[in-house]
């Protein structure tokens, strides 16, 4: 074993990390405060804060998806380069308990007003074009066995349980190989990930379903599922990246990564880029082939007015078009923006905000004017987004940042780890 890892120290002192800790959960309230004043603003009200805040937690799960099926994939595939890095993902993994908490307001919302706060399918008396109502619409009856709102609340509580179940067994693993070094553990991590990449395949697909898709329950897509993942990965190894030149900067990692450990997580991201590439496009060009009205209309609400006219939705798909894919593709395509640290943390960043712009597309359209058009993305709306977003980061960066100085900064005693420290492309 390497005398780096066997010395290796926590990434922060507990002083230190408890500090900057209670920084972020000040943040994440302030947040949260900022948010809930939404409600009482007039132009805002409760169902534009609602939908707000369920792009600040999607986006948010989403990260935290995206890391644990990232722990997953490395232990089913072996891996040795990114062991060093593993770890702060399973920081990151804490986070599920408290992001099923700041769910908790939006599991409650079908029985506030008449259900439909921010899910129309909710209130079966609910009027729907053609003046029929949502409990007399065939499409909503096909799919009442799974649209309801008993199985809405249980099984959104259910994927998170599985995925705090995954990540304590995946957390303890880890963390217990540190002290005896005993292999029983590794084997236990390759399990764990032999069972669960296919259950938070399910559950990811399920959930962005449930919180994303059905806020439209007319559309049928079957790429939903693997878009979501394309972006939870593509998120995990944007904040991986951030994290990465954090501790560089502070020196914990200086010693312990080298200059293939960037540009591995570089290729990674830049493979998950052309990912989201096929599978957005595969989407969008079977629905614009086949011309199905129940498919098209997702689209034509993001490109058009009811008078024909160009709305600002259409603008916002071509920012995702060219900010999701060509300009990361194209940047991450040189060396040099994958393993010089100031050339490939703004990359991570501008992955991010994409990322979020992309959450924002999917969900904020269901908010409509009295014509029935989306309302514009460039509104006093997205005020409450933004909040949002601070409000759950803040809660999810303290609890990455309490769990932090609980073990070393790397896995001391995994087998994989003296190949890690000496990673070569």
């Amino acid at each position: 074993m390497s005398s780096q890892a066997a010395t290796a120290p926590l990434a922060l002192p507990a002083e230190s990390a408890d500090a900057s800790a209670k920084k972020a959960l000040v943040i994440g309230i302030v947040g949260i405060v900022l948010t809930a004043v939404g409600l009482v603003v007039p132009g805002a009200g409760a169902k534009v804060v609602a939908t707000s805040w369920l792009v600040g937690l999607t986006f948010w799960c989403a990260i935290a998806i995206g890391m644990l099926m990232m722990v997953m994939i490395h232990h089913i595939f072996d891996a040795s380069w990114s062991t060093v890095i593993r770890r702060q993902f399973e920081h990151g993994l804490a986070s599920f308990k408290w992001l099923l908490v700041l769910f908790i307001p939006l599991l409650a919302t079908p029985w506030i007003a008449h259900g439909d706060l921010v899910w129309p399918w909710m209130n079966l008396h609910g009027e729907i074009h053609g003046g029929h109502t949502v409990g007399h619409d065939p499409l909503y009856l096909k799919k009442a066995g799974f649209l309801n709102k008993w199985a809405f609340v249980f099984g959104t509580i259910g994927f998170f349980l599985l995925w705090m179940w995954l990540s304590a067994r995946l957390r303890k693993a880890s963390f217990s190989q540190d002290s005896d070094g005993d292999l029983k553990w590794t084997f236990m991590s390759r399990k764990t990930a032999a069972f669960g990449i296919p259950i938070g395949a399910l559950t990811l697909t399920a959930a962005a379903i449930y919180w994303v898709k059905s806020l439209e329950y007319h559309w049928f897509s079957t790429m939903y599922g693997v878009w979501f993942f394309a972006n939870c990965a593509r998120g995990a190894l944007a904040i991986g990246i951030l994290i990465m030149i954090w501790l560089w900067n502070r020196g914990d990692y200086k010693g312990v990564l080298n200059t293939n450990h960037f540009h591995s997580i570089g290729m990674l991201s830049f493979a998950f880029t052309v990912f989201w590439a096929y599978v957005t496009f595969s989407q969008y060009f079977l629905i614009w082939n086949a011309n199905v009205p129940e498919e098209t209309f997702w689209y034509n609400l993001r490109e058009l007015n009811h008078d024909g006219t160009t709305n600002q939705w259409w603008y916002v798909g071509l920012v995702i078009l060219f900010g999701h894919f060509v300009v990361p593709f194209l940047y991450l395509l040189s060396y040099k923006h994958k393993v010089v640290h100031s050339k490939i943390k703004p990359a991570a960043y501008w992955i991010l905000a994409v990322i979020l712009i992309d959450v924002c597309y999917n969900v904020l359209p269901i908010l409509k004017n009295a014509q029935g058009d989306a309302q514009p993305f460039l509104t006093l709306n997205l005020l409450w987004v933004l909040t949002s977003v601070v409000g759950v980061g803040g809660v999810c960066v303290w609890s990455y940042l309490r769990s932090l100085p609980t073990a070393k900064l790397i896995p001391i005693r995994d087998p994989r780890i003296g190949e890690s420290l000496t990673h070569h492309e």
